[in-house]
């Protein structure tokens, strides 16, 4: 058996590369970015380095990367592989679909043999967001083979992946740090025909609303940690997260995050209390070295409607949960600064420019007036009074 995988970022290689190696399945990566395919396939191996478990660290080896706009060969590639993952970032999803929906022709013309994608994203519903937009795509003609033949199903990724230093980019420009966890539990019911035995993969049946747990849970807190770490001044994400100021905080985001998933998806409290426990050793864990800027980074995009402060808030607030901490985390999130990142750039000049409630509505779609723009509102004039804003 062999495996496709989209995408050659960090997790790409760091996660379902390293377990599809570990499982002896060989693998193609399929990348848009031409300089780290040639890269890929110059070097012909990459380090990955397990953070706090050295032991575990290897070198991966026998891979062969494909850039994104050669269809003849991921078709050729693909025909030969039941299992496909994607891994190119929830907002890069669309595009994959147009591409996706060319390749699906061209192999349906090889083999008609049985394939599951499965998407390994931080994104909401991104298998049915992809299947839906490629269904949407493909000719008509082979839309009934398509519906039999290709499975569309969604990963929860748990383990990070951490940007190298420069130390160990010089040793290997592929280099990835990863953190010290194995499992990816995959929707065992959208997969068509038997799951692919990979080490690691579980495949969950009653998956439903396990991508958003995850989502509300471990990214809710994470930007707690990081937008709150940035006002404290720290600049390693596992400072930020032993803080007791900001442990305070994040006890809090737990809470009203837990209640509002407990009431949605009818799980127990204490599984939802154990599941945001382990979010907290992950933030906590001195071996995972992250930053708190690179946690932070593109401010926009996650004070999103629907992202992981302000999307945690709306259904902490449909779920009848007043969502106080959350606030606050939205509130320093509005004030993230940072030079380097022109996301950050551009929400400070609409701040100081046009206030908080033009950012309300524009960036987050929160009405200024309504209950959670009058929470925010409250969480930032709380900081200021602590000394936390100036």
């Amino acid at each position: 058996m062999n495996a496709l995988i989209f995408g050659a970022g960090k997790i790409a290689r760091g996660f379902v590369a390293h377990l599809l190696h570990l499982s002896g399945i060989p693998f193609t990566l399929v990348e848009s970015n031409r300089g780290l395919v040639e890269l890929l396939n110059r070097r012909g191996r990459y380090h990955v380095e397990v953070m706090g478990n050295a032991a575990q660290s290897v070198e991966i080896a026998g891979y062969r990367a494909l850039l994104l706009d050669d269809h003849e060969a991921i078709a050729d590639a693909w025909a030969q592989a039941p299992l496909v993952f994607t891994c190119v970032g929830g907002k890069n999803l669309e595009a994959l679909a147009v591409h996706l929906s060319a390749l699906i022709g061209k192999r349906l013309a090889i083999t008609t043999e049985i394939t599951n994608l499965i998407t390994c994203e931080n994104w909401k519903q991104p298998a049915a967001l992809l299947r839906d937009r490629v269904k949407a795509l493909i000719a008509a003609e082979i839309a009934p083979v398509f519906l039999k033949s290709f499975g569309f199903s969604e990963a929860v990724v748990m383990r990070s992946a951490i940007e190298p230093t420069a130390e160990q980019l010089a040793r290997d420009p592929l280099w990835v740090n990863v953190q010290d966890f194995w499992e990816l539990p995959v929707d065992r019911s959208r997969i068509v025909g038997e799951p692919a035995p990979v080490k690691g993969l579980d495949y969950i049946d009653g998956f439903s609303g396990y991508l958003e747990r995850k989502f509300y849970t471990y990214n809710a807190a994470n930007g707690t940690t990081s937008f709150l770490g940035h006002l404290r001044g720290h600049r390693y994400l596992y400072d930020a997260a032993n803080d007791p100021w900001i442990v305070t905080a994040l006890e809090g985001v737990y809470q009203e995050t837990g209640a509002a998933l407990v009431a949605r998806h009818k799980i127990s409290a204490a599984q939802q209390r154990e599941f945001a426990a382990s979010s907290l050793r992950k933030l906590q864990d001195r071996n995972i070295i992250d930053y708190v800027e690179r946690n932070a980074r593109d401010p926009r995009r996650k004070l999103g409607p629907e992202d992981r402060l302000v999307g945690s808030a709306r259904m902490a607030l449909e779920n009848g949960v007043e969502p106080k901490w959350l606030a606050r985390s939205i509130a320093a999130a509005i004030h993230y600064e940072e030079p380097a990142d022109p996301s950050a750039v551009e929400l400070s000049r609409m701040l100081e420019e046009k206030g908080i409630d033009y950012v309300l509505a524009e960036v987050c779609k929160v009405k200024p007036d309504e209950p959670l723009g009058r929470l925010v509102k409250n969480a930032e004039a709380d900081l200021r009074q602590e000394g936390i804003l100036k």
